[in-house]
């Protein structure tokens, strides 16, 4: 279950990269104030990915989830795509767990 979590919370790194441009050229968001927001939020998931490992980073997991979404609040686009990775980052979770539990 580690790794496709760990998979989708880099792949989130890169969006949040991505919201950058997109808050500052469709929101008008100052570009300090997105890549506070963006970088903020990738850094979040690569502390995350890394805490996987341990068992810290699930939380800090769905503590990204909800900064995803929350980017919302910055550029409309982001509460779509934030909601997507929070779905697969459910259905990864569960299905995780279920497999591990089948397997013990």
């Amino acid at each position: 279950m580690r790794s496709p979590l760990m998979a989708g919370l880099i792949c989130q790194v890169v969006v949040f990269g991505l919201a950058i441009p997109g808050m500052v050229l469709v929101s008008a968001v100052s570009l300090a104030t997105a890549a506070a927001l963006g970088g903020g939020c990738a850094v979040l998931a690569v502390i995350s990915a890394a805490g996987l490992r341990r068992g810290w980073g699930y939380p800090l997991g769905w503590l990204t989830q909800l900064a995803g979404i929350l980017l919302g609040l910055a550029t409309p686009m982001m509460y779509l795509v934030g909601a997507i990775f929070a779905i697969i980052w459910v259905a990864t979770f569960v299905m995780g767990r279920r497999l591990e539990d089948t397997l013990r």
